[in-house]
């Protein structure tokens, strides 16, 4: 018994007028699929009526790559440079908050040594008082009305970031008039009124939504953390 032939797949009995065809019926068909670029004999470079010039737009197209690829890679690099720089300062604050030997010392470590070390402009303490008329009890602490600091923030909040802002005399004291850019962040000390530590910035865009907060969170952590410390009986 003779074996029948072997017949063709389905890409092997299409002819070239079908191809073709199929090609003038869908002219973005190789923009779409642009891998298939890998897989076809491009023709030398030819120019004259009715020619496609294979070769160029091959070219163009790893162009576009190489350049999209490279903005991509350039992105990242200064993310990350930005990001290894958040953390040193964070770090660095930490550090500063956790040394004060007195609780006079480390309150002077927020308001003072916090706005250097975060490359801010102006930082406060703010408190939640039920006395709307007392005085602050030291230079860079805010009162805040009770319940003004979940007004602020929102209840299920602990981080509010506003790239573009009027600096509120409320939050940043006598330095309001510096912060277009801030970041607002919830105080929840163990036996003290809720409260909130603000970083203000001249710089718009200094903190915006979307920014990364968990550098700022570690932040507040420790501040709480330290307070709760000094306050302890």
């Amino acid at each position: 018994m003779v074996d029948p032939k072997p017949t063709k797949n389905a890409a092997e009995q299409l002819s070239e007028e079908e191809v073709s065809a199929f090609l003038v019926r869908h002219p973005n068909f190789l923009a779409e699929h642009s891998e298939l670029l890998g897989l076809l004999t491009p023709p030398s470079h030819r120019q004259g009526d009715n020619v496609v010039d294979m070769q160029h737009f091959m070219l163009n197209r790893l162009q576009a790559d190489l350049q999209r690829v490279t903005g991509q890679q350039r992105d990242l690099i200064s993310t990350s440079r930005s990001n290894l720089s958040s953390q040193q300062r964070v770090h660095g604050a930490v550090l500063a908050l956790i040394a004060a030997t007195s609780f006079e010392q480390l309150i002077q470590a927020v308001t003072t040594d916090l706005s250097v070390l975060l490359d801010v402009d102006v930082v406060t303490l703010c408190i939640e008082s039920s006395d709307r008329f007392a005085r602050p009890p030291m230079v860079g602490i805010q009162l805040l009305s009770p319940g003004e600091v979940d007004t602020l923030l929102g209840r299920d909040r602990d981080v509010l970031l506003e790239d573009e802002v009027a600096g509120d005399p409320a939050i940043f004291g006598s330095g309001a008039g510096l912060v277009h850019s801030e970041a607002l962040l919830r105080l929840a000390v163990a036996n003290a009124p809720p409260g909130m530590l603000a970083l203000g910035s001249r710089r718009l865009g200094k903190f915006k939504a979307g920014q990364g907060t968990e550098l700022l969170s570690f932040l507040a952590r420790t501040l709480e953390i330290t307070i709760s410390q000094w306050l302890a009986p």
